[in-house]
């Protein structure tokens, strides 16, 4: 497995499957690393934590490092290539506005736009420029973030003469046993939190029930996930029913829905979602 800084030495990888992530890995980025083994010859993954995507009342500089047990993890996926960029090789000229014009659903629905308004911008500028320096044929991002999925996928559709023939490929949200969604935020979780954190995905996992058997109308859905979610201790950023498309607000369940929600435990923040009507 190939250490690489200097971008210069990503050139025999143009091609490859692409995992962009910023470290702390766990099963759910192996995951997508296992998924990248199966569609193309060569793995590239990303190790940057990019300041730009990180509100001012989240801490940049408290993102955990496990960088020796990162590219053990790597390697032992069958990883080819850990491109590791400084902050001065992404941002050479400093911290510039992003160059990209954000698609409708980065601004639009009103769910992680409103909540952290910067963080789109900051993700659509550092994904498209190590798109620009790896120039990967496939990129896989994991459906937890779902609305910063359907945001590259649009991207990558707007610049298509930017990146020619790049397939954003998704990948289904890894969980723990009881159904938390893996993520590095769960290790800021304490125990006692833990044990109410797995609540979010039974309660997404309420409404996909729910609406199949009872045909409860999408704003009654909404109500009552909120307040679920409220009894058990959250603090809900917002619980909603939206088009699996564009995530903007649907008033039945006859297309394509996705039940999404973000929550709050002390000072952890956790996101997921769930398909409600996939057809």
């Amino acid at each position: 497995m190939q250490l690489i800084e200097d971008p210069s030495k990503l050139q025999p990888y143009q091609g490859a499957a692409f995992v962009p992530t910023m470290g702390s890995l766990h099963d759910g980025h192996l995951s997508l690393m296992r998924r990248a083994k199966k569609l193309a010859e060569k793995i590239v993954i990303s190790i940057f934590v990019n300041p730009t995507q990180f509100s001012p009342d989240e801490d940049y500089l408290k993102y955990p490092s496990t960088l020796d047990e990162d590219l053990a993890a790597a390697e032992r996926v069958g990883v080819d290539a850990v491109f590791m960029p400084s902050v001065e090789i992404m941002y050479p000229n400093g911290i510039e506005p992003c160059d990209i014009e954000l698609p409708d659903v980065a601004i639009k629905p009103q769910l992680e736009d409103t909540h952290r308004p910067e963080h789109f911008s900051g993700v659509c500028q550092v994904v498209s420029k190590l798109f620009d320096l790896i120039q990967p044929s496939v990129a896989i991002f994991g459906e937890k973030d779902y609305q910063q999925l359907l945001v590259i996928k649009q991207m990558v559709k707007d610049y298509q003469d930017r990146w020619p023939g790049l397939y954003i490929e998704p990948h289904p949200t890894a969980r723990e046993d009881d159904g938390l969604a893996m993520s590095t935020r769960n290790t800021f979780l304490t125990k006692e939190q833990r044990t109410i954190a797995c609540e979010v995905y039974q309660r997404l996992s309420w409404a996909q029930h729910a609406q199949a058997q009872e045909k409860i109308s999408v704003g009654e859905t909404e109500k009552v996930i909120t307040n679920l979610l409220e009894y058990v201790g959250f603090v809900v950023d917002y619980a909603v029913i939206r088009s699996g498309d564009t995530l903007m607000s649907v008033s039945t369940f006859d297309q394509p829905t996705r039940a999404l929600a973000a929550v709050r435990l002390g000072e952890v923040r956790l996101i997921d979602n769930i398909a409600i009507n996939a057809n």
